[in-house]
C-alpha cells in the first residue's frame, strides 16, 4: 500500500493527490483566460458540455478525457479523441463574438494542455514543493499527451521546461477575461450549478481553494481578493490536504481514472456515446 508523494515520479498521473478535488475550477479559469478558449466555452452550442446544464456530465467527460491522455492505450486516446472532435466541430465563432476562435484551432488547445500540466504540477508543488529535475523533466514529457491525443502536433509542444516556461510567460500577456466569462467562471467556482444542498455545503469552500489554488495574475483578472488571513487559512487547508495524502492510499486515486477508462470502453462496446 503506498502513501504519500510517488518517490520517482515519470507520468503526470502519479502526481494525483487530495488537491485534485479542490484545484479545478482554477484550472478552468487559467484556461478560459485565454479569450478564444473563453468565448468558445461561453457561447458553445453543445449544450451536452454545458456545466450549468450538465455538471455532471461535463465533469465526466473531463475525468474521461484526462485519464484516457495520461494513463489510457493507444486506442483509448483515439476513441476520445473521435467523441471530442465531434463536439468541438460545432464550436466556432459567428458574426457576433467578441473573438474569432475555432476549437479545432491547435494554438487553442496548446494553451489548454498547458494549463493542464500545470493542474497536475500544482497538485504536487503546493503540497511538496517543486520535484527533482529528472522527475520534473520524466513528467513534462509525458505532459505532451494533453495536447496530442487532440489536434496539437507533437512539435508544437515545448522541447523542455525552460521552453515551456517562455511560452507560458509569452501567453501571459495575451490573456484577458471579460466580464461575462468573468460571470461564468465565478459561477463555476461558486458551484451555482449543483443542486443547493451541495451548492450551499461546498460552493463556498470550492470558492475558497479555488482562489486560493490560482497564481496572482489570474486573481487580478478574476477581480478577487485575496488577504493574509485568507492565505493563512489556505496554508492550513493545504496541510490537511497533505495529511490525507499520508493517510489515503495512492492507489485510490488512481483508481477513479481506473473507473472512467472502463466506463468509456464499456460504451463504446455498447455503441454508446463514450462522452
Amino acid at each position: 500500500m503506498r502513501l504519500g508523494p510517488p518517490r520517482n515520479p515519470r507520468r503526470v498521473a502519479d502526481l494525483i493527490n487530495p488537491a485534485a478535488a479542490l484545484a479545478p475550477a482554477a484550472n478552468v479559469i487559467m484556461q478560459l483566460a485565454s479569450p478564444g478558449v473563453g468565448y468558445g466555452v461561453l457561447e458553445s452550442p453543445v449544450d451536452r458540455g454545458n456545466v450549468y446544464k450538465h455538471p455532471f456530465k461535463r465533469a465526466r467527460t473531463t475525468g474521461t478525457y484526462l485519464a484516457a491522455a495520461t494513463m489510457g492505450t493507444d486506442d483509448d486516446r483515439a476513441l476520445i479523441r473521435g467523441a471530442v472532435d465531434t463536439a468541438h466541430r460545432q464550436i466556432r465563432s459567428g458574426p457576433g463574438s467578441p473573438v474569432r476562435y475555432n476549437a479545432f484551432d491547435p494554438a487553442l488547445q496548446l494553451w489548454v494542455a498547458a494549463c493542464l500540466y500545470r493542474y497536475y504540477i500544482d497538485q504536487h508543488e503546493f503540497l511538496y514543493g517543486p520535484l527533482d529535475d529528472e522527475s520534473a523533466d520524466a513528467v513534462y514529457r509525458d505532459a505532451a499527451r494533453l495536447g496530442t491525443t487532440l489536434q496539437v502536433r507533437a512539435d508544437m509542444w515545448p522541447a523542455d521546461r525552460v521552453a515551456f516556461e517562455e511560452y507560458w510567460k509569452r501567453s501571459l500577456d495575451e490573456l484577458r477575461i471579460d466580464e461575462p466569462v468573468r460571470r461564468h467562471l465565478h459561477g463555476v467556482a461558486a458551484l451555482v450549478f449543483l443542486p443547493t444542498p451541495l451548492r450551499q455545503l461546498a460552493g463556498p469552500l470550492n470558492l475558497f481553494a479555488t482562489t486560493g489554488f490560482l497564481p496572482a495574475e489570474f486573481r487580478t483578472l478574476m477581480r478577487m481578493r485575496w488577504t493574509s488571513r485568507q492565505q493563512r487559512a489556505f496554508d492550513a487547508l493545504v496541510g490537511a490536504l497533505r495529511i490525507a495524502d499520508r493517510v489515503v492510499p495512492r492507489d485510490l486515486w488512481l483508481f477513479g481514472y481506473q473507473l472512467y477508462l472502463w466506463d468509456m470502453r464499456s460504451r463504446a462496446r455498447r455503441g454508446k456515446r463514450v462522452v
